[in-house]
């Protein structure tokens, strides 16, 4: 068996363990659900149409009820596989469920007395009969303010606020609670907008000097409090210092600082004490109102573990968070791929070459087949069609396939017109037509084949790349998809360095990924911003180099492998 959330729409009742007698409508566990959730899974096994509830008829009809008037998360499902027994399961769960507190805070309590023993949370959901999802919400109830917990239990508030508050940090806690003892607080349904949205943004905040500040700023009539007339103004002027903080956190050793956006939930409790010298981190957390904290020397619990089996001397995992994403990668292996092959064409030597070398040393493609270039997606796809080397290619093999007196066939590569891929070729026939060509020609197919069956996403193009000089601007120029791919804000950050300074970069270091890429095309296009020509990313560089020291780019560590039989 194991333990999944599945989506409500996916859950039907069995047709046979439906409840013959008494109310099976769950009416009386709408309160609770509302409350505390989902706390016993269902117990549900795979049919044609998703899943039958074998166990939890209740459960599943008041989900259904409670979700025609509100959205209902994911439901806690044990997935019955072959051979399980359903009364055992079910007893097991119930035997466990019996020693979870009902009280939410009993159960925050509970866990997180565990979690001080070292246990982790899929032992202490495994201990309670319970998902890690549950586990994770009860211990977000430690980041809330003691006099709530209190009221909370008092039950002068109500969970959905209590919830509410778990979003908020301690500061806004504390200042609703004042709120709230005065008989001001806002309702229920304006929480999150108060937590959230619309909030003054106190000079007390600012991490750089006043004097600085050329906006306006407000004051009550005491003059006790003043804030920043200007939101955009003193987010420009925070972004700088948020900036420099970070270099002096740099020059200070920390190596990993990790800034989130801004309003970004970030929780203490599922973050381990790791010093600089065993790679703790810096999380710099900005709230919505312009507050910033710095949380040294700490590392994600999954980190933590990593940390361990590499010190045990287990074998060293990935990195948890790569620079690019897989898509990412495919789009720059597949337009770094196209002109290197077609930069070839006008290497025959080098390309005669490369072919005795993958012949005496094996190669990935000397089948011989022709590599795909498979797109991950359909934008990907289409990028490549406006890369003028790949035109440039198939212009080359339609001569050849013209000189050879070969049909040409866009869709097949050339190195498929053999026999044994059933293309009706005769290879006899073939080797008398190049029997009648000049070296030249012989040596122009022969450098086309190479090209053909150079494999893309590995270190041969990035060496070739390198020892050929491949200058990418003269067939890539950065499109919308490349754009679109590119997810990781401090590499985006970094590129906007590259293209418009640091003072950019740093003034513009809190808005979110989308703003900064589009600040990066007005360079490209000088819309509003001076217009940069030919500017390149690293990524099309060869050799490529990194925007992040996280590393996990696969061009980059391609060529670290091979780097020596290469002059940089």
């Amino acid at each position: 068996m194991k333990l999944e959330h599945i989506e409500l729409n996916q859950l039907k009742p069995s047709l046979i363990n439906v409840r013959k007698n008494g109310d099976t409508s769950g009416q009386d566990l709408i309160p609770s659900l509302k409350a505390l959730g989902v706390i016993q899974p269902l117990l549900v096994r795979p049919n044609c149409e998703g899943f039958e509830v074998i166990a939890g008829q209740r459960r599943l009809n008041a989900l259904q009820a409670i979700a025609k008037t509100e959205a209902v998360d994911a439901v806690p499902c044990i997935i019955m596989e072959d051979g399980d027994d359903a009364k055992a399961i079910e007893a097991s769960l119930t035997e466990n469920i019996a020693r979870l507190p009902m009280d939410e805070l009993n159960q925050y309590e509970a866990f997180a007395a565990l979690k001080t023993r070292g246990r982790s949370v899929s032992d202490i959901a495994a201990h309670f009969g319970v998902t890690e999802r549950l586990v994770n919400q009860r211990l977000v109830l430690a980041n809330l303010h003691t006099p709530i917990r209190n009221a909370y239990r008092k039950e002068e508030i109500d969970g959905e606020i209590l919830r509410l508050l778990t979003l908020a940090s301690k500061r806004q806690q504390q200042d609703w609670y004042k709120l709230f003892k005065e008989g001001n607080e806002p309702p229920t349904w304006k929480l999150k907008s108060w937590l959230f949205g619309g909030e003054e943004i106190p000079t007390s905040h600012a991490l750089f000097d006043l004097d600085d500040y050329k906006g306006a700023i407000t004051s009550n009539l005491f003059g006790e409090d003043s804030y920043f007339a200007d939101p955009d103004l003193f987010w420009e002027h925070q972004s700088q210092a948020i900036a420099a903080l970070i270099e002096e956190l740099e020059d200070d050793g920390w190596r990993d600082i990790i800034l989130l956006d801004v309003g970004e939930r970030w929780s203490r409790w599922d973050h381990v004490d790791t010093p600089k010298d065993k790679g703790g981190k810096v999380y710099i957390e900005v709230c919505s109102d312009g507050e910033v904290k710095a949380h040294k020397g700490l590392l994600s619990e999954k980190e933590a573990k990593r940390l361990a089996l590499v010190e045990a001397g287990e074998k060293a995992p990935k990195p948890e968070r790569p620079e690019l994403t897989i898509s990412t990668q495919n789009y720059l292996d597949l337009h770094r791929h196209a002109a290197v092959r077609t930069q070839l064409l006008k290497h025959p030597q080098t390309a005669l070459r490369l072919c005795a070398a993958q012949i005496i040393a094996g190669s990935s493609l000397w089948d011989v087949r022709a590599d795909k270039q498979k797109a991950n997606t359909d934008a990907i796809k289409a990028s490549l069609e406006t890369n003028t080397a790949q035109a440039a290619f198939a212009e080359a093999k339609a001569q050849i396939l013209e000189l050879l007196e070969i049909k040409n066939d866009p869709d097949r590569p050339l190195v498929c017109h053999i026999p044994h891929y059933g293309r009706g070729l005769n290879a006899h026939a073939v080797f008398a037509k190049l029997m009648t060509l000049k070296d030249e020609e012989v040596m122009e197919i022969i450098a086309y084949l190479a090209a053909e069956t150079l494999p893309s996403g590995r270190g041969m193009v990035e060496g070739l790349g390198v020892m050929l000089d491949v200058d990418m601007a003269a067939c890539w120029k950065p499109d919308e998809v490349f754009f679109d791919l590119l997810r990781d804000k401090e590499a985006i950050n970094a590129m906007l360095a590259d293209i418009g300074g640091k003072t950019v970069a740093k003034g513009n270091l809190t808005q979110t990924a989308k703003v900064q890429k589009s600040i990066i095309q007005d360079f490209l296009s000088g819309a509003g911003r001076e217009k940069v020509e030919n500017w390149m990313p690293r990524y099309m560089a060869f050799p490529m180099t990194a925007y992040t020291k996280r590393g996990g780019v696969s061009a980059i560590e391609a060529f670290k492998a091979v780097k020596k039989h290469y002059s940089v």
